[in-house]
């Protein structure tokens, strides 16, 4: 089994992810991200290699940040600890200082006891899968083991949140003054630095979910817990409310009253904006083949196109690299403007989203009135030979059944999982009766046929 996923490399700290396996993985990146040509120039002037590294704060990223870092260390790399930060902030500085890569310690969304290791390149850019299998390859055979004055130095970043506080508010194109904001961090890596920015860029803030323990991390809070968030805003009588994950690479909101606004609907007010101010490159959004149908809809009826991708935010960042496009993202949060990030970052999501409020004088439930979510309805199908779904004829006759009977009121997609015999069963109909009626069947169809 490949030891990266979708998003580096995940799984239960101390369990499958050791400290022996950072270490092994930190010296193996030294030696397959030393190899570029910039890497070389640097040890021809007689220059160490250099590499950031951030954790969110779950208590295992105590001791994994550490592997990582006497990995890298030990490899002649010479380190720069920006302590707890968003894995954005970490991409951000690693271009920054232009450091030739940099590591970010954290499972995201994942409860505590979970940890990752994300691996971004010079530039802070994620890694291509080839490049992630060439760093697997080297940890069974190589090492860089320089001595004396060759190893590397481990120094304390001690202005890596000002600088990323600085980058965010010069991003901004309005202040955000008179507006009341609800900040959930998810006891994650934006709860010192989230409240602060929002604070400097003239937002009247209220804050939950920023009392991080080490244990506490997503734990009933965050944007995969939005209820506290939604009683929060309701309570406070705030203007709206913006969560992140652990990681702070999401963002999703809540309206006034409490009404959740998804990563679909935050993509449609920004584009909008963005298309407005000639912002938006090619008049083009970048969104998986699970965005909403409404987003769709919207996008048509402001002239602006859907570029759709596979599931998964490093296929939004390939699709708009090799077009050159400036936003995109996915339901579940993770929003790219390429203007100003790498990757997906919640906090400038958030203050982009306050500040279209505040430059227009909209509610956030009026700016996002501009998209009609329809109803979604997803099956996972058990037990099922994925890797028939495409070819069974009766389970795309029942597809195209579906869609018929749905026509332009709704949607039919059947996506197999990559990693189990599952597949996926996702209808989007005008009424919520309509599209679960339409899944159930279909999923009768795919269980019958293709059980295993």
């Amino acid at each position: 089994m490949p030891l990266f996923g979708t998003d580096g490399v995940r799984g239960l700290a101390n369990g499958p992810l050791t400290a022996d396996l950072a270490l092994t993985l930190a010296q193996a990146t030294a030696v397959v991200l030393g190899q570029g040509r910039t890497a070389e120039a640097r040890r021809a002037a007689g220059k160490r290699l250099t590499a950031v590294v951030a954790r969110d704060p779950r208590v295992s990223g105590e001791f994994l940040s550490a592997a990582v870092q006497a990995g890298l260390a030990s490899s002649g790399v010479d380190v720069f600890d920006a302590g707890v930060l968003p894995t954005p902030a970490a991409a951000f500085l690693i271009a920054d200082i232009d450091a030739d890569f940099g590591v970010m310690v954290s499972a995201s969304h994942n409860p505590a006891p979970d940890n990752g290791i994300k691996i971004f390149a010079r530039g802070g850019v994620k890694l291509p899968d080839v490049v992630e299998q060439r760093i697997e390859s080297a940890m069974a055979w190589e090492k860089l083991q320089p001595t004396g004055a060759g190893v590397g130095r481990i120094r304390r970043f001690a202005d890596a949140e000002d600088r990323y506080v600085v980058h965010l508010l010069g991003a901004l194109e309005h202040r955000l003054d008179g507006i009341h904001v609800v900040l959930d961090c998810a006891h994650g890596a934006a709860s010192g630095v989230s409240p602060e920015t929002f604070r400097d860029a003239g937002a009247r803030v209220t804050v939950i979910g920023a009392d991080p323990d080490g244990l506490n991390i997503n734990d009933g809070v965050g944007s995969t817990h939005l209820s506290q968030l939604a009683a929060a805003v309701r309570d406070a009588g705030a203007d709206l409310g913006i969560a992140h994950d652990g990681d702070a690479d999401r963002c999703l909101a809540v309206d006034a009253d409490g009404n959740v606004i998804d990563g679909d609907q935050i993509m449609a007010i920004l584009a909008v904006a963005m298309k407005q101010r000639g912002a938006l490159a090619h008049d083009t959004l970048v969104a998986t083949v699970m965005s909403n149908l409404g987003l769709h809809r919207a996008m048509a009826d402001h002239g602006i196109r859907v570029l759709q991708t596979a599931v998964g935010d490093r296929y939004v960042l390939e699709a708009m690299n090799e077009g050159g496009y400036s936003l995109g993202g996915e339901q579940s949060g993770h929003v790219i403007m390429s203007r100003y990030a790498t990757t997906g970052d919640g906090l400038l999501t958030g203050l982009q989203l306050v500040s279209e409020m505040a430059r227009t004088g909209k509610t956030l439930a009026e700016l996002a009135s501009i998209m009609t979510v329809y109803p979604q309805v997803l099956v996972n199908v058990k037990d099922v030979d994925r890797s028939r779904a495409a070819d069974d004829e009766a389970v795309q006759a029942a597809v195209a059944e579906a869609s018929a009977e749905l026509g332009d009121s709704g949607r039919v997609l059947l996506r197999p999982s990559g990693t189990e015999q599952l597949v996926r069963v996702m209808v989007e109909a005008a009424d919520e009766a309509t599209a679960r009626r339409s899944a159930e069947r279909l999923a009768d169809v795919v269980r019958e046929r293709l059980a295993l």
